[in-house]
């Protein structure tokens, strides 16, 4: 397991968010833990948060608290699979982190559906300069790029 943004300290003890080598986001706080995939989120209690369109009850957003971490879900659109989930969590300190998921790759794809750019572009405005799992806020600006440039030029 690698410690992308490792551990932090407040009141109730210590936040750690870790990445997986599979690409899993793991957020623990106070013995609970939150495991988001990209198309699935496990709440602390066992729960799955998933797209209705991969058989969940999701349509827009949810909700959950990790600890004293509060993580939002959301599915701003469809990016290569269908169903990509974002999430965002915001840390006691007031710090956030978001994880984009499959909706950023790093390989150039064949073929990219109308609603995976606008998906990405909508993405932008949830981090100033890092994700968790996707690279740097320049790094999925010229992503956006890519899909476009396969979209229109092919």
């Amino acid at each position: 397991m690698t410690a992308l943004r490792g551990a932090t300290w407040h009141a109730g003890g210590v936040v750690e968010t870790n990445v997986t080598d599979d690409g899993r986001v793991l957020i623990t706080d106070q013995g609970e833990t939150l495991t988001y995939t990209g198309l699935e989120v496990i709440r602390p209690d066992g729960t799955v948060i998933s797209h209705e369109s991969r058989g969940g009850s999701l349509v827009s957003a949810a909700a959950v608290t990790v600890g004293e971490v509060f993580v939002e879900i959301s599915h701003v659109g469809d990016g290569p699979e269908g169903g990509e989930l974002v999430m965002v969590a915001t840390y006691p300190d007031g710090s956030t982190a978001v994880a984009l998921g499959g909706l950023v790759s790093p390989e150039r794809p064949a073929a990219v559906s109308e609603s995976w750019p606008a998906a990405v572009d909508l993405t932008l405005g949830l981090f100033d300069t890092e994700t968790i799992d996707s690279g740097s806020k320049s790094d999925v600006e010229d992503f956006l790029q890519v899909l476009l440039s396969v979209m229109y030029d092919g």
